[in-house]
């Protein structure tokens, strides 16, 4: 069975591609088109049953940007969850928080380049 982007998720993926958080806009500017070192990013890909904000396949990069609902237990036991299970399929995970987007972005963009293969 294919992992990458299953049917059923078709619809939820296109409403949250449609409705991008503030931070998960303004890192797009700079992820679309190859503008981070020519590597390809898709926003909203699914592997398996979780949804990526962003995700790098040539990488095998997932970028996931954090808000505050993500800062309680059981957020934090469903990301590493998720986290290891992505890593279980050879898939790296970077996390940000929101509001790093915006108060630390050339930080948040230094932190991806620095994880690709060289």
């Amino acid at each position: 069975m294919d992992l990458h982007n299953r049917k059923y998720l078709k619809d939820y993926r296109r409403e949250l591609r449609n409705n991008l958080t503030p931070a998960e806009a303004e890192l797009w500017k700079h992820l679309k088109n190859g503008k981070l070192h020519a590597r390809k990013f898709r926003r909203q890909h699914s592997i398996g049953n979780y949804i990526l904000d962003f995700y790098c396949p040539s990488e095998r990069l997932a970028i996931e940007l954090d808000g505050q609902v993500h800062n309680n237990t059981i957020a934090e036991h469903f990301d590493n969850e998720r986290n290891n299970t992505l890593k279980d399929l050879g898939i790296k995970v970077l996390r940000f928080e929101n509001k790093d987007v915006f108060g630390n972005l050339s930080a948040i963009l230094q932190e991806i380049s620095s994880s690709f293969s060289k």
